[in-house]
């Protein structure tokens, strides 16, 4: 049993010109006859046509890659910290890490020169989660359109948020959720213009002021003329204790 790397060359023709590109291929071959043995000192006898023929052990380009570790060189949002080991596939270490220069390789010469104990425990991080920093922007840039009726009365509550986030792309609990220190009635189209802030907190630890804005829906001619990219101007603050918070957050692009 053996390994047979054979150099393959690809011919890729475009235009008048070629193009050959090598490429390398591992397979683990058996033979399917054994050569006979010769006596020590003596001549070996001349190989058979029959000597030639393989069985397929395995082919290496189908077998899966195992993870490699590789050192993280400085904080990635999400993921770690400087001195970090990740264990990653081959892939995505190398598209996502190794190739922008946020890791390095973990190998022994590597732990050494950083002098990384892959055993000792990782600092805890401020956050109660890694991800919770990512998830902390994200709310803070986004603007929240909570949509009510225009024709019917309604009382704005936590769940017309929770169902607002959700169309958003959060999960975000009620009891996870401050509304306002005023009431919302409506309809009140004096309200389409305005935003205020609700509160939500994360894990129970940190909390974040997200942006919120009622919009006015109704079917037919009582539906109210869409304002295009109305999410990247800033509006008048429903209540004026927020106005500060709400000049201080960041619109989206």
């Amino acid at each position: 049993m053996f390994g047979f790397n054979p150099p393959v060359n690809k011919v890729i023709a475009t235009g008048y010109n070629l193009l050959y590109q090598q490429t390398r291929n591992t397979f683990i071959l058996k033979r399917k006859w054994s050569p006979p043995l010769h006596k020590k000192g003596g001549k070996p006898s001349k190989l058979r046509a029959r000597h030639f023929v393989y069985d397929l052990v395995e082919d290496c380009n189908l077998s899966k890659q195992p993870d490699i570790k590789v050192i993280l060189n400085q904080f990635v949002d999400g993921v770690g910290n400087a001195g970090d080991v990740l264990s990653l596939r081959p892939t995505k270490a190398y598209t996502h890490f190794l190739v922008p220069g946020l890791a390095i390789y973990a190998s022994p010469e590597n732990l050494a020169k950083y002098q990384i104990d892959e055993n000792k425990p990782k600092v805890e991080s401020n956050y109660s989660s890694p991800y919770v920093q990512r998830t902390l922007g994200c709310l803070s840039r986004l603007v929240l359109q909570i949509t009510m009726s225009k024709t019917q009365p309604w009382t704005l509550e936590p769940w017309h948020v929770r169902t607002s986030f959700r169309k958003a792309g959060f999960v975000v609990p009620e009891h996870a959720i401050t509304m306002p220190p005023v009431t919302i009635k409506g309809p009140d189209l004096t309200l389409q213009d305005k935003e205020f802030l609700v509160t939500v907190k994360v894990n129970n630890k940190e909390e974040v002021n997200v942006r919120c804005r009622i919009h006015h829906w109704a079917t037919g001619l009582e539906r109210l003329a869409w304002v295009p990219y109305h999410w990247k101007e800033p509006k008048e603050a429903l209540v004026p204790e927020q106005a500060p918070i709400l000049e201080s957050l960041p619109l989206p692009n």
